[in-house]
Order: structure tokens, then sequence, then C-alpha cells
């Protein structure tokens, strides 16, 4: 007989070190020769990401050991920050990367002897150089990729060009030998792709106000023996238009995800001129938000056809048929495709999740129509049944607007709750915001249900993933239609007698930071937040924060010289006066996006108004924690939060000091 035991209270093999053993996910799959290579977080080796080679008998290296950190900070989220190729003369692979600590490119030849080669100087004046999304040229000894300058102390003291590295090493110790393959014109760029003939390449850019999934074009240059590209000119795209990738099929027709019609959808331009959709008729995503340089929703093969990530809520891989437009997926459990593809042969390789496993590299072979993981599988000798039982759900918000959600319930094959007790629930708000909440396996969710605390994803209106209608809600309206979502799924859980309506909370991470706080702030509904490293100070924030997102308030709140009234009113720092119920503030010392001042100014603010709360800071943590002690603490400190506040009996979990 299953004991009976009050929620939050349940015994769990899901400790908050398993969790964070999770952390992060495999990215930037590539084929070197006949091997798989991706990047992947090793949260217990200082939050460092790996670069891994599967072997063609199965087995995996590390590419680079300890230290070597295969990451770029370009526009600080990075992007593809490696390459690889196989040397023709040597036979053996060459990888080209961007080391995080000092941002070089460097080279480096796995299966010989020696370390590691700088490409490029030493950084400068502000951060100096930065790289991301290399291409090594298949005829010439370079590697073409973004360039990010720092021209000053300022993060707008920036310049972004598509830029040709030499592979000699002779960039090292001279910045003139980097050629620039194009002016700085556009704000941002993307990394190059070169036309079958190699005549041809083409990249995406846009410019300050907008962000990439409000306005990109698609631009294409000619190919010159030594000089920049000539004959640059925009094919596609517009300030209205979001393009978020564009490459060549092997016809020499020019591919892009354009979301012109209102859903990304891929668009192929022939050498006739003429532009049509490849697949019609269908209202989902193939395609996504540009958080990051390089991303892939695409992927042309061998034979002409195109491997896409495609779906609504959530995604699938399929194999379309460009000349018929007819989409076959791929078989599997998965339910989310992340933005990173890779082609060779027949095979096609991707990450992909579902609710009963995380992230993993997988192998689909479109001659046999078989999927298989090939790696980053985790064996973590839990019980699946302790995993949560998510339900897809939509409710009806303000407006009689729908609003898309995940509802784990607790669930512990060990337990079961008294008869006349319901859980609480904690609603969890998503990053961005222009972003969404993935229906997979995540083990810091399944951390609260596996003890009796329910969890509630809300995909707000603002999220990707529904089409661009969906995702302009939130124009203007951040602070308002988030906050109005996340309290309408709540409340619709409490009063259909799924969650206890005393026992209601609300956490976030950055964007979701805020919704948490402006949540606490605008409405009664939660009892206490959790605010991860969150935006508190909208009219100071423009000018604390990162280039990329410096203009991003425009399209959330208005622009500040025409609204500023709205980044006065909407912004918690100035609702400190209405927030009462208990938080807990988690921050990076070293976050440059939403840096410590926002959390310092919200604190100074707070003090002496009797709020029970606790700060917990992380030196060495940027934006987004990926240090294993890092990911413990903050894990125990959230459910310690839960334990006082909701009176859970619990002595497995460090107790949380709340001050006043």
């Amino acid at each position: 007989m299953v004991p009976t035991g009050a929620y939050g209270t349940w015994p769990s093999p899901i400790g908050a070190r398993l969790a964070a053993a999770h952390g992060g996910r495999p990215e930037y799959v590539g084929v070197v020769g006949d091997e798989v290579w991706w990047t992947e977080p090793r949260p217990a080796e200082g939050g460092r990401r790996a670069l891994v080679r599967r072997r063609p008998d199965g087995t995996e290296d590390q590419v680079l050991p300890t230290p070597w950190n295969v990451r770029s900070r370009v526009v600080e989220y990075g992007g593809q920050p490696w390459a690889g190729a196989v040397r023709e003369r040597g036979g053996g692979p060459l990888v080209v990367f961007s080391h995080f600590p000092d941002q070089r490119l460097y080279a480096y030849e796995p299966d010989r002897a020696g370390d590691p080669v700088p490409l490029t100087p030493v950084s400068g004046v502000g951060g100096g150089l930065r790289w991301v999304d290399p291409v090594i040229h298949p005829d010439r000894d370079e590697v073409w990729c973004v360039l990010e300058e720092f021209t000053g102390p300022g993060p707008g003291d920036v310049r972004r060009v598509v830029a040709a590295v030499p592979l000699d090493g002779s960039a090292a110790g001279d910045r003139r030998a980097v050629r620039e393959l194009t002016d700085d014109r556009h704000r941002f760029v993307t990394g190059p792709r070169l036309s079958p003939d190699g005549r041809r390449a083409v990249w995406l850019a846009w410019d300050h106000p907008r962000m990439p999934w409000d306005g990109t074009v698609v631009m294409t240059g000619d190919v010159t023996d030594d000089g920049p590209f000539t004959g640059v000119r925009a094919v596609a795209g517009g300030t209205e238009e979001s393009v978020c990738q564009a490459d060549w099929a092997l016809d020499g027709s020019l591919l892009y995800v354009s979301d012109a019609g209102g859903w990304w959808e891929l668009r192929r331009t022939g050498p006739d001129g003429v532009t049509a959709p490849l697949c019609t008729g269908r209202s989902e995503e193939f395609g996504g938000p540009l958080w990051k340089i390089g991303l892939k929703w695409f992927q042309p093969l061998d034979d002409g056809t195109i491997a896409v990530i495609h779906g609504k809520g959530t995604t699938s891989l399929g194999i379309l048929d460009p000349e018929t437009g007819e989409v076959v997926d791929a078989p599997g459990p998965w339910t989310e495709w992340a933005p990173t593809l890779a082609g060779h042969g027949t095979r096609v390789i991707g990450v992909a999740a579902s609710p009963r496993s995380g992230y993993e590299v997988v192998e689909l072979d479109t001659s046999t129509g078989r999927t298989r993981v090939v790696g980053a599988a985790h064996d973590d000798q839990v019980d699946p049944a302790y995993y949560p039982e998510p339900h897809i759900r939509t409710f009806t918000g303000p407006d009689n607007r729908e609003i898309h959600a995940h509802v784990y319930p607790p669930h512990n094959p060990d337990r079961i709750a008294p008869d006349d007790e319901l859980p609480p629930y904690v609603v969890w708000a998503h990053g961005g915001p222009t972003g969404h909440a993935p229906l997979v396996l995540d083990l810091a969710i399944a951390y609260f249900t596996s003890r009796g605390i329910g969890v509630a994803e809300v995909n707000y209106g603002g999220s990707t993933g529904y089409g661009r209608h969906y995702r302009d809600r939130l124009r203007e309206q951040w602070g308002v239609v988030d906050v109005e979502d996340c309290a309408a799924v709540a409340e619709a859980l409490a009063a259909e007698g799924t969650a206890d309506p005393d026992r209601l909370a609300i956490r976030g991470d950055s964007a979701g930071g805020w919704t948490a706080a402006a949540s606490l702030a605008a409405t009664d509904v939660y009892a206490c937040g959790t605010l991860l490293y969150p935006v508190l100070d909208l009219t100071a924030w423009p000018e604390e924060t990162h280039d990329f997102e410096s203009r991003y308030l425009e399209s959330l709140i208005g622009p500040l010289a025409d609204v500023p009234g709205r980044y006065r009113d909407r912004a918690p720092l100035a609702q400190v006066d209405r927030i009462t119920s208990p938080f807990l503030l988690l921050q990076g010392l070293d976050d440059v996006i939403c840096p410590p001042a926002q959390c310092e100014r919200f604190l100074a603010a707070m003090a002496g108004r009797g709020v029970p709360h606790a700060y917990l800071a992380f030196e060495g943590e940027g934006h987004g924690f990926r240090r294993a002690d890092t990911l413990v603490r903050a894990l125990e400190a959230e459910l310690g939060l839960y334990v006082r506040v909701f009176g859970i009996t619990r002595d497995d979990v460090p107790p949380l000091e709340l001050r006043k």
C-alpha cells in the first residue's frame, strides 16, 4: 500500500545535484568526415562547454580537454562557436573554435600532436574582438565568420562585419591580416553561406531598433579573389518581415525562412528569380527567434530534399520534398528539436528531447526512415516513474484570448496525498520574452513535482511557436499581457480544484524574472515568488545592458521618449510599495545582460518595508547559471522558499533565511 504524505513532503531520488547535472543541453551539431561533433555543457567543470566527437565505431571523446571552453560571446548570447573540416593534404580533422575566456579563434588538429594555435589577435578595447558562426572555406586557407569589434568602452561602441581570417595564424599578431568581406552598414549580421559554385554568399542583417524576430534582410554578394564582396544587395526580408535563416540549395536556388505570411515558412528563390513558399497551407512554424548567430531550422540534403524543423507549440523533424511540398516526419518520441541540424549523405543529425528524455543527439537515416540516439544521452539510474506527466492545456485569458501552457501535476509513485488537500503550484514564466517553454523533460521541474509541488509552464502572449499574431500580443504590452496570462492560468488551476489557491507561487528567469516580479506587484494571486537575474528597472536597463537588446524595449514597451510613464509605472522598482509577498532573488555577479545593479536598486527600495526576502549572488556566473554548485544552491534555495511560505515540513533542504 502506498503511504500517504502531505504535498511538498514527499521523498524523491531526484536531487538538486542530479538536476544540476542536466543543466544546459547539447548544441551546434556538425559532421567532420564520418564523425558527428557537437558541444555539450559541463556543469561540474566550471560550466564550460566541451566539444565532443562521435567516431564511426560509436565511441565518444572530447576534442579539447579542460579548460578549453568552446563558446562565443558575440551579441553576448553567442552562436555557432566552431567549424570543422577534413584537410585533404593531411587527412585528419581540423577544427576552428572560439575560446570563451579570451574570445580568440583557435585552430586545432586533434589527431596530431600539439596545442590549439591562435588565429586572431588578443582582444583590446572594451572587450576587443569576438568571432562567431565560422565556416572553413573549401578552397582557401581561410575561415569566414562574423567579427564583432568593440571600438570603445561602452556596450554600444561596436561594429559587426563578415570577415575572412587566414588559417596560417598570420592574423594572431596583426589585425590587418583579417579581410573584411562586408562593410559595417548594418548593426548585426550572421555568418556567410557560400553557394555551391562558390561564387556568391548569403547572410542576414538587421539594425536597431528592430530585433531579428521583428525584421531582417537577406543580403547577397559576389565573391572576389582577395577583396570584399561586390554587388551586395538585399534580396528578401524587410523592416516588418523576419527571416531567421538563409542558405543555398544544391541547384543554386536561395532558401530562406520568412514570417511574411504570419508564420515562419520556408521559401525558395529560383535561378529565374521567382520566389514561392515550399510548403503551403500549414499554420505552423518552420523557424524561430534568432537569439544566437547561426541557428539552423533547415538543412539542404544531397538528394535535393530539405530537412526541416517545424510545428506549432511542439516541433518535429521532417524531410521536405521541395517539388511537391510534402513533409515526412521522422519517427520517435521527441517533441522538441533544437535549432541545430547537420547533414551527411543520407544522414540528418539534430538535437531533440521529449517529456521522458532530456536533450540528446539524434540521427535520422533518410534511406531507411529510422532514427537513433547517437550522443549526449543521460544514464542517471533514476526510475522514469518519478518523472512528471505533462498536460498540454489551453486556457482562456482576458479578452477571451487563448493561453498555452504545460501543466505538471505532483507525481511520485511512493506517495499519495490526503484526499482533503490540494497541492501547491508554481507558475513558471519563461525568459525572452520572445521565446517559449518546450514540452520536454526538465529535471528542475521533476525536482519539485516528485516532492509534491506542481508546476505550470505558461507560454504567455508574446511566446514563439504559435505564429506572428500570437507573438505580437506582447508588443508594447510587456508587464501587462504576460502578467495577466500567468495569473489567468494560476487562477484557473485554483478554480478547477487542481491547485491550492493559498499556495500559489511564480518564478521566472531573465525576462521571466521581470514577469514574476511584475506579477507580485500587480496581482495578489501569489504567496511568493522566485526571481532569477531579472529586469527590474526599465528606465536604466537600456543603458546598462548589452548592445543586442539595448533597443528591445521599444517594441516591448514603446519608445522611451514617447511613453516615459510606462517605463516608470510598469517597472517593479517603481512598485515596491505594492509588493507584500516573500521573494527569493538570485543573481550572477558577472551578468552583463541583466546586471547586478538592477537587483541592488530594487533591494534598496525594498529595504525597511517588512517584506521577507532572500538575495543570493554568485561570483563567476553570468546570465544563466552554468556551474554545478550554483545550480544546486539555487534549486535548494527555491525549495527552501516554498517550504517556509507554504508551511511544508522537510528536514532535507537547507533552511532559507528570509530578511525583512
